[in-house]
């Protein structure tokens, strides 16, 4: 079962990528599951969690890693969860909890909630944090300490359950936050679905161009293009799904977002400087806050240097300080 300090006997992770795997650390280090189950679409990611020890069984099998779950956490692609609840749904025990880690939310009730039988219960979850990086190895515990994880359970959910679930995320290092499922997509349209649009639009512009060779867009790359290149290197697969089941609020952002783009184009050919610094500045003062919530460190490479240092066990070199491997 699932204890109110977010302990479980049996915890089961379909996908065991960068979140199913950071999951499955995160548990290992805080003792918060008797067994963890982890399922691949592979035999080779199979042999590697086996390998790495991530999880203390890995299948290829579904229903075989849900047997007797106390929590079930989808962490595979939004397009994957419908065909795998069908699948898994006759094998969950009543009482078991069924969650996930997709970035779009509405979708979920009818993908997963709409299979499941009489007795087990969904709380769908997002943890909203992560990496460029993906597969098994790219997990580490640390990724979800001190961020946030946004749970949009139905008006129908168990109370109880929504605790459980709220209660395992804060003991592997989350801030948990109840939202409403509409309006969790409609946020993270703004906040990541239409960033990552952005970055593989301008790395694809920039590679098309036929006054730039691909050779000077690589050799010449300033800060800001290296960090759109970082974002657009995101799994392919789980963006198209993103944008494909949340269109409606992306396409909604990114009208908005076509709009203020089109009146900045008009302050630069206008040579309007007053209305451009002061644009910047109010968009800077943003960057600023976010540092200011912990969302953010202010680490010129936006800590990513600190945290490559924290997953290979080694002193990031701006901190000065070890932390502790993942395993």
């Amino acid at each position: 079962m699932v204890e109110a300090d977010g302990r479980v006997d049996k915890l089961a992770l379909i996908g065991v990528g960068l979140i199913g795997s950071s999951i499955a650390r995160a548990a290992k280090r805080g003792g918060l599951a008797g067994h963890i189950a982890g399922v691949t679409r592979s035999a080779r990611s199979r042999d590697v969690c086996r390998e790495l020890g991530i999880v203390d069984s890995a299948h290829l099998d579904p229903r075989r890693a849900v047997r007797d779950a106390d929590l079930v956490i989808f962490c595979s692609h939004l397009s994957s969860y419908e065909p795998l609840a069908r699948k898994i749904a006759p094998t969950l025990k009543p009482g078991a909890i069924v969650s996930d880690v997709g970035s779009v939310k509405a979708c979920v009730a009818e993908y997963i909630g709409s299979h499941l039988p009489e007795g087990v219960h969904l709380v769908p979850g997002h943890p909203v944090s992560g990496t460029e990086n993906s597969g098994p190895a790219a997990g580490f515990a640390e990724l979800f300490d001190n961020r946030w994880c946004i749970l949009t359970p139905g008006p129908e959910a168990d109370p109880a359950a929504v605790e459980k679930v709220s209660a395992f995320w804060r003991a592997i290092g989350s801030r948990v936050e109840i939202m409403e499922p509409h309006h969790h997509d409609l946020v993270l349209a703004v906040t990541s679905h239409l960033p990552h649009l952005i970055a593989y639009n301008i790395v694809g512009t920039a590679a098309d161009l036929e006054s730039v060779t691909k050779g000077e867009v690589i050799k010449y790359s300033a800060g800001g293009f290296r960090d759109f290149t970082r974002i657009a290197a995101s799994d392919p697969e789980f963006w198209r799904d993103v944008f494909l089941i949340n269109r409606e609020a992306v396409l909604e952002m990114l009208g908005r977002f076509t709009e203020d783009l089109i009146a900045l184009q008009r302050l630069i050919r206008w040579g309007d400087g007053e209305q451009l610094y002061d644009q910047f500045r109010r968009n800077r003062d943003i960057r600023r806050r976010i540092i200011a919530a912990g969302q953010e460190t202010a680490a010129p490479d936006f800590g990513r240097r600190a945290q490559a240092a924290a997953r290979a066990g080694q002193a990031a070199p701006a901190q000065g300080k070890r932390r502790r491997p993942a395993r």
